[in-house]
């Protein structure tokens, strides 16, 4: 079995995204939010069928771990109601998605996160998420401010209420920005690499996995930098005299193979132990295109895995394994139905 652990609804229909339009006028112009859009099942399989589900069938995938459009979360946009309003909207639209193909999409959802306001009152969304809607994790956003970095690292104490509910509940995060509106940080090009560079480093500097243990993490783009630049990570845990890597900080936190070309791909297994290495591609996401260089989507990673040269028990590993065994729940579902 492949299961993809990054996807997001990118291609949702269009009332969707004028309601959004309707959502933020209101809120700017001081009125009453707008009522959530009727969005017909007709309309969600057309958006899916020509699109995310035509593509895991034509790139041999079985399953998409599914989540709201990452750089439409803008949190940093409107206040806590709104935000509130658009993710329970927005998760709800997943959970459709789930329910008409529940052998290809397993939800995972955005958090009504705001800035300024305590991640706690994200919670009671993580809770209805997990609970009543099903969903196997969350999308955690370490920048609601959308690219000014005004929230406290994710070692801080005030990340601590979402993390308990987490181990609670038995569900990973995914460190997942959304939009930048800061003009020195393109949002998939530099805003999305910056984070997920910039949690590996708040994680290596603090000791936040001896406080939750069974806290666990997916930074994704096939983890930032880091890979990369493993031998400064590795350096400056050193000097910062924190424990080697893969005890301080690998026990909890892993990385994607949403990386765009062979060698990117190369040189992350063989820099990180496949044990930390989920099957990701971020289908019809950032990079959308076709590679002159290869003929193939930039976006088909699969085609990269199926290229290293490691055993069948390490790409199973990659494809699968490790996602059941990140989200535990996805593997309770899984089993349930038999796969």
């Amino acid at each position: 079995m492949i299961i993809d652990c990054h996807g997001h609804y990118t291609t949702a229909p269009e009332p969707l995204q004028l309601f959004r339009e309707a959502q933020i006028k209101a809120f700017k112009e001081g009125k009453a939010l707008p009522e959530v859009p009727h969005i017909s099942d007709d309309e969600i399989r057309e958006s899916i069928e020509q699109n995310q589900l035509k593509l895991l069938d034509e790139r041999g995938l079985d399953m998409t771990i599914f989540s709201p459009r990452a750089s439409a979360m803008a949190h940093h946009i409107g206040n806590e109601e709104v935000s509130k309003q658009w993710t329970s909207a927005c998760n709800d639209l997943i959970a459709r998605v789930v329910d008409l193909y529940p052998k290809r999409f397993i939800g995972v959802c955005q958090l009504p996160q705001s800035p300024g306001v305590p991640i706690e009152n994200s919670v009671a969304e993580l809770e209805r998420c997990v609970n009543e809607l099903g969903f196997v994790g969350c999308n955690l956003n370490p920048d609601p401010s959308g690219g000014h970095w005004t929230s406290a690292p994710l070692t801080d104490p005030s990340w601590f209420p979402l993390y308990e509910k987490m181990v609670e509940l038995d569900v990973p995060a995914m460190i997942h920005v959304s939009g930048s509106c800061n003009p020195n940080f393109h949002a998939t090009g530099a805003h999305y690499m910056n984070a997920d560079t910039t949690a590996f480093m708040q994680f290596l500097q603090g000791d936040l996995f001896n406080e939750f243990p069974a806290l666990r993490f997916i930074i994704p783009h096939g983890g930032g930098a880091v890979p990369y630049h493993w031998g400064r990570y590795r350096g400056l845990a050193d000097m910062m005299k924190q424990p080697p890597l893969n005890e301080h900080v690998m026990k909890n936190v892993y990385f994607d193979t949403c990386v765009y070309h062979q060698p990117g791909i190369d040189l992350l297994v063989d820099v990180i132990d496949t044990k930390n290495i989920l099957f990701g591609s971020e289908m019809i996401g950032a990079v959308r295109g076709i590679d002159p260089q290869t003929g193939h989507y930039f976006d088909d990673t699969k085609r990269y895995i199926d290229t290293l040269e490691i055993s069948a028990a390490d790409k199973k590993a990659i494809f699968e394994g490790n996602a059941r065994r990140v989200y535990p729940r996805l593997d309770a579902k899984l089993k349930g139905m038999g796969l």
